[in-house]
């Protein structure tokens, strides 16, 4: 690709090639966008995954040497070469990012999009599958409705970087380096198409088509299958944050989650009748054991009525009452709601009424504003109206055709069977945004009727830019075995990578017992909780969640409250007690953090990468992670009691290989022992605890024990752990918990401050507008700062201050 001339214009750098033109276009000094075109004019398609424009006032540089073109803003350098129009992206300082083969990077395939057309001949089947109504058609005539290109963008990536992102899926790969994957939304396969890299930059692909990347034996590259252009965005930083600070710059804040949805969700398949969601809730406040919000899985309906978003009349007589109840005993309820509906159902015909429906007459057209408008109309007439407080909306990928049999089809051909039956419904050009646009009438919708309580949209599929929307992604019906659980760790990292903060999953898994006549349900545990061996994995499972943005517990094939597990006094109960209580006292912290999630564009669950880019080491590790900026997360993964059966395992050992990463003092939460970073360490892993460690200079608020996010109950006490070894800083944050009058600034910050070189300690100015219910409180100072760096314990030196919003200083 040779090129031919190129235009500086205000608006970026046009170049004319050989084969086609492509545009650089500065969207901020860190941020990139690349079309490229066989057409005469780049496209006018409106993004809906991008919803920033350039910044008009942003100005670059173009300079021609004599075998490359030189474009530069304040931040990035691109050389194009003249011959053959590959692409160098370079930093601030002159150093490679990253750059195309040198043969260029970019092709277009010209295609034809073959859309299905459905005529009187087409048959519509409805039946129920493994992952509820599913109506498909047969019969279908195609036909070419136009020309596209399918797309490919290929690199040749720096030694030693590692790649992370994509989304969530259930291979458990973390460093996507020599790897490949396939990005097209199921069960279990989350996709956002944005990568990000230790050299300090990301990708993000502005396509909604069934992608591919490959780093392998066939290439480096991503491709995707039918667009009319590439188009793509680079952003650059010098650390993982800055990269995805700049990823949300295009794609949108993630507003903040009522306070409450930071606490513990107890959810099961399913909880039937009005009467045993609340028993449910009174058990577990009668118990002292906290809990913020109970969920009502699917055929909360009448009969057969499949999604129809009403309550039955017969186990549901009166919601309001229901509603006004669990909000008394402070508990919330979660609905789940679905795209696709039963024919005879009222929803339904409102919905083919007003030609609402995708081909199949069954699943709502979310890419139809107007149906978007009236799927909201209906959920909020039938449900929210009552009180409902929080949404699941459940299969947000609506077609899959190979969740049947006893043999999981390969990779491929799973790609192949599920965006074929996708296709059928969908224009091939926009199979993967379902989701996005679904996520975005419900967010709208509920903000158009209430500012006063904020959007919580539990959801199985996602996509860039879909966090605005203030979603929860989880990572689908996943099995309750080990192996999954390992995987489940990586999942999780890669897919808060991609600047979409909120990832959960079904703690114990989906699928408990084994079926050898279905591959997905493929659990190792057919006594379910009568099996020691599932115990033992549900209590790791419980202690991994812990430290999640969102903490749930979903499954069936067998219960999941706290008490099914044990009784007090007994190990697996008092190790899921124990960390619960854990969770509640950490919220101060985690609180915090979600509005610096919203202000900052942070990311709560980090891969190791984010704070150590710096040490290659941590590149490769998949099973530990950073919870904000404090806690280094080890989850065990093995067992070590029990196995399938309750069969008792004899001579494991109790611990787990840990690495401190370098450039930090590491402090083990349990005992206060500190440790030297850059080393492995064998760390205790009792069955009532997980390795948990601090980083020197963390300031770490933590409250009394509480029942539900929002108990004042223990007057507000806040004990304050402060990590010695440098300094550091951490802003309190205190709101009203559930409107969205934060965005109006009605908040409160307290700076607390360790000064190491003046041994200080300080309590900041309280500045904002919102008083919150306590305002008068006893904070308990704790200093942690051994004497001999050997993992020796140390035992905390404490003070307290009596703090009512003005500024204190204690001296250690």
């Amino acid at each position: 690709m040779k090129i031919l001339r190129y235009e500086a214009q205000p608006g970026g750098l046009v170049l004319e090639t050989s084969e086609g033109r492509m545009k650089l276009t500065p969207y901020s000094s860190r941020t990139i966008r690349i079309q490229y075109t066989m057409e005469t004019a780049f496209g006018g398609q409106e993004s809906i995954m991008i919803i920033r424009g350039p910044d008009p006032d942003l100005s670059y540089t173009t300079k021609e040497e004599s075998y490359h073109l030189i474009f530069s803003t304040a931040d990035i350098t691109i050389r194009i070469d003249k011959q053959t129009g590959a692409f160098a992206y370079y930093d601030t300082n002159g150093s490679l990012l990253v750059q195309e083969p040198s043969r260029g990077g970019k092709t277009l395939v010209p295609i034809e999009v073959v859309k299905a057309v459905f005529d009187d001949d087409v048959k519509l089947e409805t039946g129920q599958g493994a992952d509820g109504l599913r109506v498909r058609a047969d019969h279908i005539r195609r036909e070419v409705d136009r020309k596209a290109y399918q797309t490919r963008l290929a690199f040749d990536w720096v030694d030693g970087e590692a790649l992370y992102g994509l989304g969530s899926h259930e291979e458990g790969m973390f460093n996507l380096r020599g790897q490949h994957q396939y990005l097209y939304q199921q069960n279990m396969k989350a996709v956002v198409p944005v990568l990000v890299s230790t050299g300090g930059y990301g990708i993000v692909v502005d396509s909604y088509s069934l992608m591919k990347f490959h780093d392998d034996a066939f290439g480096s590259y991503l491709s995707t299958d039918v667009d009319a252009e590439m188009d793509y965005y680079f952003v650059s930083g010098s650390e993982l944050d800055d990269v995805v600070q700049g990823i949300r710059h295009l794609t949108g804040k993630a507003p903040m989650l009522p306070k409450w949805a930071y606490g513990y969700v107890q959810s099961k398949e399913r909880y039937t009748s009005q009467d045993e969601l609340i028993e449910t809730v009174r058990e577990y406040r009668a118990r002292g054991l906290p809990l913020d919000c109970i969920v009502l899985d699917w055929k909360s309906w009448t009969g057969e009525l499949w999604g129809q978003k009403t309550l039955d009349p017969e186990r549901f007589p009166d919601p309001t009452k229901m509603m006004d109840e669990l909000h008394r005993i402070n508990a919330r309820l979660m609905v789940s709601i679905w795209p696709i509906m039963n024919p005879d159902s009222d929803n339904h015909k409102e919905m083919a009424r007003q030609n609402g429906l995708l081909a199949n007459q069954a699943t709502y057209d979310a890419f139809q504003e107007k149906a978007r408008e009236l799927y909201w109309k209906q959920a909020n007439e039938g449900l929210f109206v009552h009180g409902i407080d929080a949404w699941w909306c459940d299969c947000t990928e609506p077609f899959e055709a190979d969740w049947k049999g006893a043999v999981k089809p390969e990779p491929e051909e799973r790609m192949l069977i599920n965006t074929a039956e996708a296709k059928l419904y969908i224009d091939p050009q926009w199979i993967n945004a379902y989701s996005l646009l679904h996520s975005r009438g419900i967010y709208e919708g509920q903000r158009r009727t209430s500012e006063r309580k904020r959007v919580v949209n539990l959801t199985r599929s996602a996509f860039a830019g879909q966090h605005r929307y203030g979603t929860i992604t989880w990572s689908g019906d996943i099995s309750a075995n080990w192996d999954t659980l390992r995987k489940q760790i990586p999942d999780g990292l890669n897919f808060c990578a991609t600047g979409s903060p909120y990832w959960t999953l079904d703690i114990g898994g989906f699928f408990v017992r084994n079926k050898p006549d279905q591959w997905f349900w493929s659990g190792d545990y057919d006594e379910g909780i009568d099996d020691l061996g599932y115990r033992e994995l549900y209590v790791r499972w419980f202690q991994y969640g812990t430290f999640l943005p969102m903490f749930r517990s979903h499954g069936t094939d067998t219960p999941r409250e706290i008490w099914r597990f044990g009784e007090p006094g007994e190990p697996f109960y008092e190790a899921l007690a124990s960390f619960l209580s854990l969770r509640y006292r950490l919220l101060p912290y985690i609180y915090s953090l979600a509005f610096r999630i919203y202000k900052d564009d942070y990311t709560l669950m980090r891969a190791l990468p984010f704070d150590f880019r710096h040490d290659p080491r941590t590149y490769d590790i998949g099973d530990q992670y950073m919870f904000g900026p404090a806690l280094l997360v080890n989850p065990v993964t093995e067992p070590m009691y029990y196995g399938s059966g309750s069969k008792p395992i004899d001579g494991r050992s109790k611990t787990r290989s840990v690495y401190l990463p370098n450039g930090s003092l590491w402090y083990d939460f349990w005992d206060g022992r500190a440790y030297e970073g850059g080393q492995v360490i064998e760390a205790e892993a009792p069955l009532a605890r997980i390795p948990l460690y601090v980083r020197a200079g963390s300031i770490l608020p933590i409250g009394g024990e509480i029942r539900h996010a929002e108990d004042v109950s223990s007057d507000g006490r806040l004990i304050v752990r402060i990590y010695a070894g440098q300094s550091g800083s951490f802003e309190l944050y205190e709101d009203d918990g559930d409107s969205y009058d934060y965005e109006k600034g009605h908040y409160a910050n307290t700076l607390l401050q360790w000064d190491e070189a003046r041994r200080t300690f300080a309590v900041g100015e309280r500045r904002g507008t919102h008083c919150g219910p306590i305002t008068d409180r006893e904070i308990v100072v704790q200093l942690f700062e051994p004497s001999v760096r050997s993992g020796s314990s140390s035992e905390p030196v404490v003070q307290s201050i009596r703090y009512t919003g003005i500024a204190a200083e204690v001296v250690f």
